[in-house]
């Protein structure tokens, strides 16, 4: 084994783990910027399908994205478990529903492959890996291509 494989062995990715409906999902803990509970969402006219609304969080406004509505999932009431988890992606703050956040997992680098061609119904474009734990699978998103560049001009003029 040479360094370099040895070096991937031991590296350990750190991830916010998350659910919608059944699977499991996580997102580098590096572009989360916190997680909030919900709250009270303004509508925006001509908004996409899947965009919720806006929120005022500390004097900004943030769009707010349904990751269920965005994976083509039925649209669930919030409820105690709903969060939002606020994330940067290319110089736009947004902010992700998802049904409850899970933990902080650190995981070996090396437990993560490559996506097969269709996860859990969702776009394998939007799938990282997927990270084998030792009873669950975790589908890693890659939130850099969650959204298309029309959808981030999009949030960009909300």
């Amino acid at each position: 084994m040479d360094v370099n494989q040895r070096k991937q062995e031991d590296e350990l990715l750190q991830l916010v783990t998350f659910s919608i409906g059944e699977e499991e999902f996580g997102v580098n803990i590096l572009k989360v910027q916190e997680i909030i509970r919900t709250m009270e969402i303004t509508r925006v006219p001509r908004a996409p399908e899947f965009v919720e609304g806006v929120i005022n969080l500390r004097g900004k406004v943030i769009p707010i994205i349904d990751l269920r509505r965005r994976f083509g999932l039925v649209s669930k009431t919030h409820d105690k478990n709903t969060r939002i988890i606020v994330i940067e992606i290319n110089n736009i703050i947004v902010g992700f529903v998802v049904d409850a956040v899970s933990e902080v997992l650190r995981i070996p680098a090396s437990t993560v492959e490559p996506p097969p061609p269709v996860v859990a119904g969702v776009d394998s474009d939007y799938i990282s890996g997927v990270g084998k734990l030792q009873d669950r699978l975790l589908i890693m998103l890659d939130l850099d291509k969650l959204l298309s560049n029309d959808d981030m001009e999009m949030l960009g003029g909300i």
